[in-house]
């Protein structure tokens, strides 16, 4: 289930995309971006402060926190002048590592569905961005290892053996500003609320940053 939602994004991009035509009254946006999403390091009952549970290994080693750098690829599409509805994901670039007395790594991802409200008219150079829905989020556990045929020779494999997927409730501020007629930078504060996410990082509650370029259609 997860999986198809996170699959269904993108596809629901392409096809807000492909009807530019028929919504080009109301407007179309597409962006994607950088940026990061935190969290601090959890404890396991039985552990030391900021200590996980290793289940492969049985023993409590340093919890992980989260960071690094993330991308985050979306739509708008205005029904209304000031009301529209839009689709968010959010991905780490890269694994992070998270049990490494296990060899395991994370990369965490946030998929979410909103209600988007802009206050001023979508005809104005700045135009703030007020979003609020439902999503997800997806937790994979990737188990890393080496195997080498000689000493000079090695091949590095990543194979996912565990998946966290979660409920979430996100609220986003940002603004478009408009550096062309049609082409804007969005910078945009998201948080997220993340049912039972502290079992694997500090808190529930998950903020990011981001800094987006994006492009309307239907945009005079």
């Amino acid at each position: 289930m997860f999986k198809i939602t996170i699959r269904i994004i993108p596809l629901l991009v392409l096809l807000l995309l492909a009807g530019v035509k028929q919504a080009s009254a109301q407007g179309v946006s597409a962006y994607f971006g950088l940026g990061s999403a935190t969290d601090s390091a959890t404890t396991s009952p039985g552990c030391s402060p900021k200590f996980i549970f290793d289940e492969v290994t049985g023993n409590c080693e340093a919890a992980p926190t989260m960071g690094g750098v993330f991308g985050v690829i979306g739509a708008d599409f205005m029904i209304k002048p000031h009301f529209g509805v839009n689709a968010e994901y959010s991905f780490r670039f890269a694994q992070a590592s998270y049990l490494p007395d296990a060899g395991l790594n994370a990369r965490p991802g946030f998929y979410d569905f909103n209600a988007v409200y802009q206050p001023t008219s979508g005809d104005k150079r700045i135009v703030p961005v007020l979003e609020g829905g439902i999503g997800g989020s997806r937790l994979p556990l990737y188990f890393n290892q080496q195997s080498c045929a000689t000493s000079s020779i090695c091949v590095n494999s990543s194979q996912v053996v565990a998946t966290s997927n979660h409920f979430q409730l996100h609220g986003a501020v940002g603004v478009k500003l408009y550096v062309k007629s049609n082409i804007f930078i969005k910078p945009q504060f998201d948080l997220h609320w993340v049912k039972n996410l502290n079992q694997q990082y500090g808190s529930d509650f998950v903020p990011q940053y981001t800094i987006s370029v994006g492009y309307t259609f239907g945009r005079h």
